[in-house]
C-alpha cells in the first residue's frame, strides 16, 4: 500500500481456480476491528494451511476482522474410488485365525480394524501437497484483490470526508463573520440591564464587567482551533497510510471544540452553527471507524 492510499477495513473478494484435481474457490470478507484479527473456515483436509494463511493476511493487511473461507470441489474422474487388496485381507485373516489359535477366548476379528490396516484400501489418492500449495498462492492473489477492494472504498471515504471539511469551514466562517455583531448586541443588552438596575453606573467599571463577560463569551480560540484541526484531518488524509486510529482522535478533538462553541453561545446563529458542525463532525466519525 502507497503512503498516500487510504484503505476501507469493509471489503469482500472471491477468487476462483480450476485446477486439474480440483476447483479452489477463496471468500474473503473484512469488517472494522480495532485490530487485526483473522478466523479461517477451512476444510479437513486443509487444515493445515491455517498458520500459513494467519501470516499470510498479516502481509497484507495492518488493521481489521478478516474471515478466510476455502472451499474445494474435485474434479470429475479424481473421485478417490475405494480398491481393496484382496490378497492382503486374506493374509491378515490367516494371521488372525494363527493367533486364535493360541489365545484363551480370544476376541472377534474386527472388520474396521483390517479396513484401517496399511494397504488393505487403495484409489486414486488426491495429491494434497500439491492442492495446498495451490489454495495459498490463490489466497494471495486473494488477498491482493481485498486490498484493491479497501483502496477504491477508502478513496469514497477520502472524498466524502473531504466534503464534510469543506462544510465544517463554512459553519466557522459563519461563526465568525456573525461575532462581530453579536458582540456588540451582547454588550447593548448587559449595558442596558445594568442601568435598569443601578441608576448612576460607574461607566469605568461597567465597562470592565462588559469586557470580561464578553472575554468568557468570546469563542474566536475555538474557531482558530477548529480550523487547524481541520487542516491536520487534510494533512492526514494525504498523507494515507494507516491512519484511522489518528483521524477518530482528531475527530474528539473537534468535537470538544464544537461543544465549547455551543456552550459559549450567547446567539442562535452560533448555537446553530455548533448543531450543523456535530452533525457534520458525527458523519466523518461514523465513516472514519471504517478506515485501517
Amino acid at each position: 500500500m502507497s503512503t498516500s492510499q487510504i484503505c476501507s477495513m469493509t471489503a469482500f473478494a472471491r477468487v476462483e481456480r480450476q485446477l486439474a484435481q480440483a476447483t479452489l474457490i477463496w471468500e474473503l470478507k473484512s469488517v472494522n476491528h480495532r485490530y487485526l484479527e483473522v478466523g479461517t473456515r477451512l476444510p479437513e483436509a486443509f487444515r493445515d494451511l491455517e498458520i500459513a494463511a494467519r501470516e499470510r493476511c498479516r502481509k497484507y493487511l495492518g488493521r481489521g476482522k478478516i474471515e478466510c473461507s476455502l472451499r474445494y470441489q474435485l474434479t470429475s474422474g479424481e473421485t478417490t474410488s475405494l480398491a481393496l487388496n484382496e490378497l492382503l485381507v486374506k493374509e491378515l485373516a490367516e494371521a488372525a485365525h494363527r493367533i486364535e489359535a493360541l489365545m484363551n477366548h480370544p476376541a472377534p476379528i474386527n472388520v474396521a480394524e483390517i479396513m484401517r490396516f496399511p494397504g488393505v484400501l487403495g484409489g486414486n489418492e488426491v495429491d494434497l501437497s500439491a492442492l495446498q500449495k495451490d489454495a495459498l498462492a490463490l489466497l494471495d492473489e486473494g488477498l491482493q484483490a481485498l486490498v484493491e477492494s479497501r483502496a477504491r472504498e477508502g478513496e469514497a471515504l477520502r472524498d466524502m470526508i473531504t466534503e464534510r471539511l469543506q462544510q465544517v469551514l463554512v459553519q466557522v466562517e459563519r461563526a465568525r463573520v456573525a461575532l462581530p455583531a453579536i458582540l456588540a448586541a451582547l454588550r447593548e443588552r448587559l449595558t442596558k440591564r445594568v442601568a435598569d438596575v443601578i441608576e448612576s453606573p460607574d461607566p469605568q467599571r461597567l465597562e470592565q464587567e462588559v469586557v470580561i463577560f464578553a472575554q468568557k463569551m468570546d469563542v474566536a480560540e475555538e474557531m482558530d482551533r477548529l480550523q487547524t484541526h481541520v487542516a491536520e484531518v487534510g494533512r492526514t488524509l494525504e498523507q494515507g497510510g494507516n491512519c484511522g486510529r489518528r483521524l477518530d482522535f482528531l475527530m474528539q478533538e473537534l468535537n470538544r471544540e464544537a461543544n465549547t462553541l455551543g456552550s459559549k453561545s450567547v446567539d442562535t446563529e452560533t448555537t446553530q452553527a455548533s448543531v450543523d458542525l456535530k452533525v457534520l463532525i458525527e458523519q466523518m466519525r461514523e465513516q472514519i471507524q471504517n478506515i485501517e
